[in-house]
């Protein structure tokens, strides 16, 4: 997100100041950007995130021309496989609902019933499914860290600074915005802060006296080979949550935990550990149900990463809230990469022309959460 507004900020004709990225890890090795799936997806319920992703997979379909910097165009490997929702009973009910405002925005959204869903992947058990929802393009998953370093390098080429370090303070005078403090004692004068500090966000608003329901949580990732051909698999959400996807010559998968299991994400390197015991009670037998080709798998590596998620409706928090010129951009819920490009340019457009000038995501601002009011997702993974 940081890298993503740095650019935007750098390439709107009405900016003229200077940008400074601060990065608490310049490695980005435990940063949720290396760590996550990668995937995008128009399968939401909320009118402003299938369009923050429809501008996503423009964006990224042509991130070569976006991102070049001296004729060198980055790779992010994007492939559009589809995303494949499964549902039973009431569930069913809900992906109609959600691909009528879908389709309508322009999302290529297909319903299938269980007879097309087996003639279309012969592999599928769908003998207890009522209806799948599939995306045809538009939706897949792609390279993260290659987008993050793309970001990364074209911001640094328009002029962007980055620096090492970790914000202890915002300073605030006459209840703007004047700077922050890092830890090192270094101080840098700034108007304007915008708080992209991804599992660390909550910390970084409580310095400016904003409080966010932003908690850093901890998701698995597991990679597992099949014997047995699985074609044309696109990303699988099954009916109990649990997803898969392909990567390389096999599969990566994983669930979000119940809330009474949630554990958090913290500097210990304990929460950065894996629970391996997750994917075989909770994600195998949920995979070997719906495909039985994954009765027979082997194993590979696995991996924790960072989640922040936003304990009021799993949506972002974008934009100004507290001191003036500090802004939010925080608790994506999982949706962070795939948000990037449309979040990135409408935070740019804010601060360069006051105001969200081609697609407006007041509907993800701070004011919903000062009264209470959680925007309704019901398509969060």
């Amino acid at each position: 997100m940081g890298s993503s507004l740095a650019y935007h900020l750098l390439a709107h004709p009405g900016f003229t100041g200077r940008v400074v990225v601060v990065e608490r890890d310049p490695t980005y090795a435990r940063s949720a950007s290396a760590l996550s799936a990668a995937s995008i997806r128009q399968q939401f319920s909320a009118l402003v995130n299938i369009r923050i992703s429809l501008h996503g997979i423009r964006f990224l379909r042509a991130v070569g021309e976006h991102l070049a910097v001296e004729g060198e165009a980055p790779e992010i490997g994007l492939k559009e496989g589809g995303y494949l929702y499964c549902a039973t009973g009431a569930g069913a009910e809900v992906l109609r609902e959600n691909n009528a405002v879908q389709t309508l925005e322009g999302a290529d959204i297909a319903l299938l019933d269980p007879a097309a869903l087996k003639e279309r992947f012969p592999w599928l058990n769908a003998d207890d499914l009522t209806l799948g929802s599939l995306g045809l393009t538009g939706e897949g998953w792609f390279d993260g860290w290659g987008l993050l370093q793309a970001f990364r390098r074209k911001a640094r080429s328009l002029g962007a600074v980055y620096v090492s370090g970790a914000v202890t303070g915002v300073d605030v005078t006459a209840g703007r915005i004047a700077g922050v403090r890092l830890a090192d004692g270094g101080r840098i004068a700034a108007p304007v802060v915008v708080n992209c500090a991804g599992a660390g966000g909550r910390a970084v608003a409580a310095l400016a006296g904003v409080e966010i329901p932003v908690e850093a949580k901890r998701r698995y990732v597991f990679t597992f080979t099949c014997r047995e051909p699985v074609p044309g698999c696109p990303l699988l959400i099954d009916t109990t949550g649990v997803y898969v996807r392909p990567e390389g010559e096999g599969f990566i998968c994983g669930v979000s935990p119940d809330a009474h299991e949630d554990p958090d994400w913290t500097d210990h390197p304990a929460t950065h550990e894996v629970d391996h015991s997750f994917f075989e009670e909770r994600i195998w037998p949920a995979l070997a149900h719906r495909v039985p080709a994954f009765e027979a798998i082997r194993p590979g590596r696995a991996w924790a990463g960072p989640y922040d998620m936003c304990f009021l409706d799993h949506n972002a928090i974008l934009g100004p809230a507290g001191p003036d010129g500090f802004l939010l951009c925080n608790g994506f819920s999982g949706h962070g990469l795939q948000q990037s490009p449309a979040v990135g340019r409408g935070l740019a457009e804010w601060i360069a022309a006051g105001r969200y000038e081609t697609l407006d995501l007041s509907d993800l601002g701070y004011e919903r959460v000062l009264a209470g009011l959680p925007l309704l997702e019901r398509n969060v993974i």
